[in-house]
């Protein structure tokens, strides 16, 4: 008994010893130790030894069992340790590696002013507010003083989807909605797309943005209109800036003005980007109608208004030297990527 006890703990350990892998270490441990292992099969062959014998027997097959647990015992630790390490070796990251940087975005030119004019006339106390792209012939004409027989509510002018909607024409229509729900005074600016029937080229397209601004108060003259746009054009376009107004006519003002700034390139001396002039168009504006502060609810004779609509595009074009209004819907990466 003695003898084949220490020829299978001697066999057990050189095994366990050389297992590669846990797995291979379990499999020793159920063929020698468990239930009916080779070491669980000698102690249950004591049976068969002279009673006075059992006793000794019994103490070296237990001595066995647990010099071989502890064999096994440690060499698991050792394999788990290995394990552990090669784990760790193949998952670590080397933060040293030059990686190349992703290209990051950039707003687009039109959003860049966009962000700009409305920072501008926020400073100044007004509202930003929003209204419909698709609206009524009631808001985006109407209630503008644009009778039925107006031109621009033609087919060939204005996108109809049917008799009485419409994509919006004018972000005019959100100063409407404004006056019928909020008492003077009133102080806005409503940016927005807008579309017109109009052919794409270097002047032209069928959608294109507008920020306009309403101001309605007790007292509110051409003066004070000329003060905002003023400050308007030397933030925009240099602190010597200069404006112009000239006689014009739109159905919701009275009376209307176009709106020149001096030339930023030339000072005003004339060159090719003002043609000469020594001027440069930037927007529309006027005191509003009394019919339009009548139709939204406003005493034309307690109070008065100027509003003023400025071609986004167009003076992104201005300041950022843009020829081509295409160019800004063409999505060109190159073109864009100036503006990161």
């Amino acid at each position: 008994m003695e003898e084949s006890v220490k020829i299978l703990t001697d066999e057990s350990e050189a095994k366990i010893s050389s297992c590669a892998t846990i797995s291979d270490l379990n499999d020793i441990r159920v063929r020698v130790l468990g239930k009916n292992g080779e070491l669980t099969a000698l102690l249950k062959s004591m049976k068969d030894l002279p009673p006075e014998k059992r006793p000794q027997a019994g103490k070296i097959v237990n001595a066995a069992r647990e010099k071989l647990e502890q064999a096994i015992a440690a060499r698991q630790a050792e394999l788990e340790q290995i394990e552990l390490d090669k784990r760790l070796r193949d998952e670590k990251i080397d933060i040293s590696i030059d990686m190349r940087q992703p290209a990051s975005g950039g707003l687009h030119p039109l959003t860049i002013m966009r962000n700009r004019i409305t920072e501008f006339f926020s400073s100044l106390g007004f509202v930003i507010a929003d209204s419909p792209e698709i609206e009524t012939d009631y808001y985006n004409f109407e209630a503008l003083n644009i009778p039925a027989d107006h031109p621009a509510r033609e087919m060939q002018d204005t996108f109809f989807i049917t008799e009485n909607i419409l994509l919006r024409s004018q972000t005019s229509a959100g100063q409407v909605r404004m006056m019928e729900k909020v008492k003077p005074p009133i102080k806005m600016l409503s940016p927005g797309r807008v579309f017109r029937a109009d052919e794409a080229d270097a002047t032209h397209s069928p959608v294109f943005h507008q920020v306009e601004g309403l101001v309605v108060d007790k007292g509110i003259t051409m003066c004070d209109l000329k003060g905002i746009l003023d400050l308007f054009a030397q933030k925009f376009f240099g602190k010597n800036t200069k404006t112009r107004f000239r006689p014009s006519y739109f159905p919701f003002t009275e009376p209307s003005v176009e709106v020149d700034a001096s030339c930023s390139q030339c000072g005003g001396k004339g060159c090719r980007v003002c043609k000469g002039t020594g001027w440069i168009e930037i927007l529309g504006a006027g005191m509003v109608n009394r019919n339009v502060l009548q139709n939204c609810g406003i005493n034309p004779d307690e109070y008065t208004g100027f509003a003023f609509g400025v071609g986004l595009d167009r003076i992104t074009n201005i300041i950022f030297g843009i020829n081509s209004l295409r160019t800004v819907f063409e999505n060109d990466v190159r073109f864009l990527k100036q503006f990161n």
